[in-house]
């Protein structure tokens, strides 16, 4: 059966939905070690969070990127997720999804949150036909996200560097079983039915 082409996939629980960032160290080892970001990490800016591992992995290059050395694991609340997504933008202009292009920047400028597709990636990075959900915060969505829903946070380099060394050695099975168990995230039908283009 053919991957839907937009469709929300993540380590998720119950309460708690799984997404990466990769930080330098100065600011992620001191969010992992305190399970919450420090003063350091800027609240009054955007910032992106990916539930798609390899996609992040693709953005960081492995956790080997100059200022994405420390790559984190963050779970938070579902209901901010949710939240977070029932009051998004899409990021880019759709013809036929939006009245105009002056009524999409107004709705982008208001929104707390914005939403881009991005192809999915496989471990050698290379693009998948199917697309991995960027999510981006901004204002009292972004201090919610660091203050409010994040639930645990834990450093995970070691995990990227470990199958990235397993994808280099062309043992993408080994590398495979390590990867987080990423499922269909369960939204209600029609939720992101204003976001998928």
């Amino acid at each position: 059966m053919a991957e839907p082409k937009y469709r929300i996939r993540a380590l998720h629980t119950d309460s708690t939905v799984t997404v990466y960032q990769a930080y330098a160290p100065e600011i992620g080892l001191p969010a992992a070690r305190e399970g919450r970001f420090p003063a350091l990490w800027q609240r009054d800016r955007m910032t992106w969070i990916k539930p798609s591992f390899l996609w992040m992995m693709y953005r960081c290059g492995w956790g080997i990127k100059e200022g994405q050395e420390t790559v984190l694991a963050i779970e938070i609340s579902r209901e901010g997720f949710e939240r977070a997504l029932e009051h998004a933008c899409l990021s880019h202009y759709e013809h036929g999804l939006h009245a105009d292009r002056a009524t999409w920047k107004r709705q982008l400028k208001r929104a707390p949150a914005r939403v881009q597709w991005d192809p999915e990636r496989d471990l050698r990075r290379r693009p998948l036909a199917h697309r991995s959900l960027q999510l981006g915060l901004a204002g009292e969505a972004a201090r919610l996200y660091a203050d409010e829903w994040t639930v645990s946070i834990t450093d995970i380099t070691s995990l990227a560097h470990t199958i990235h060394a397993h994808v280099q050695a062309g043992d993408l099975d080994a590398a495979r079983q390590l990867l987080p168990r990423e499922r269909p995230y369960p939204m209600k039908e029609g939720a992101l039915s204003h976001l998928r283009r």
